[in-house]
């Protein structure tokens, strides 16, 4: 069974993205997938490295307001290292949809994984 990062790559790679999704500030684009919005209702952000801790069994997430435009409330997501997604830059980044509870794709800088 293929993971989802897998098929979201392979999804993101068999068509022109930019028509579906909006992009990251460093100029890739998120995969249709992860996002409904543009830049600046979008879904996905990159976050701030210090929120991100690995685990044995994968990423813990912790976002408090400021750091990601959805986040209103401090928020706790836990990311299975077969879930994370190749990150188009050396960012982390989040798309929460459909509510700021819900990790919806979460992306890492490749040295990171």
């Amino acid at each position: 069974m293929a993971s989802l990062a897998g098929v979201i790559a392979t999804a993101a790679a068999l068509q022109d993205v930019s028509a579906f999704a909006h992009g990251a500030s460093s100029g890739w684009t998120y995969p249709p997938a992860c996002c409904h919005g543009d830049s600046m209702t979008g879904e996905c952000s990159s976050i701030p490295g210090t929120t991100v801790t690995p685990t044995p069994d994968g990423y813990v997430i912790i976002l408090r307001p400021g750091d990601h435009r959805r986040v209103t409330h401090q928020d706790r997501y836990f990311v299975p290292y077969d879930s994370v997604i190749p990150s188009g830059d050396d960012n982390f980044h989040i798309c929460l949809h459909p509510t700021e509870e819900h990790e919806n794709c979460f992306f890492a800088p490749a040295e990171t994984m």
